[in-house]
């Protein structure tokens, strides 16, 4: 069975999408399927939509990060990395002292 390729849209289809959904009258499920999309992709672009404190609609459907979110990842991401080499020194120190005695 082939992979079904992943559909990507601009943040400009986006927008109207989430304007025609939001519009009284209107339902997820019906603009969901006039345009073609699943209706909790919809509903997740107005949720994303929604949320004040972050822009919505990046770009690939990944909402950005704020500097603190990003300050904290990259902090994690080096935290792992000393964690990983002190691991290692600690086994290289085992292994060495072994071999002296």
């Amino acid at each position: 069975m082939p992979k079904k390729q992943q559909r990507t849209f601009t943040k400009e289809f986006k927008v109207q999408a989430v304007s025609l959904a939001t519009q009284p009258g209107n339902t997820i499920s019906q603009i969901a399927r006039d345009l073609g999309i699943g209706s909790q992709t919809l509903g997740r672009w107005i949720t994303q939509a929604s949320q004040t404190d972050r822009p919505a609609f990046t770009g690939r459907g990944v909402q950005a990060l704020t500097e603190q979110e990003k300050r904290i990842k990259d902090l994690e991401r080096e935290n792992a990395i000393l964690r990983q080499e002190r691991e290692i020194l600690k086994a290289a120190a085992k292994f060495f002292m072994k071999e002296t005695k």
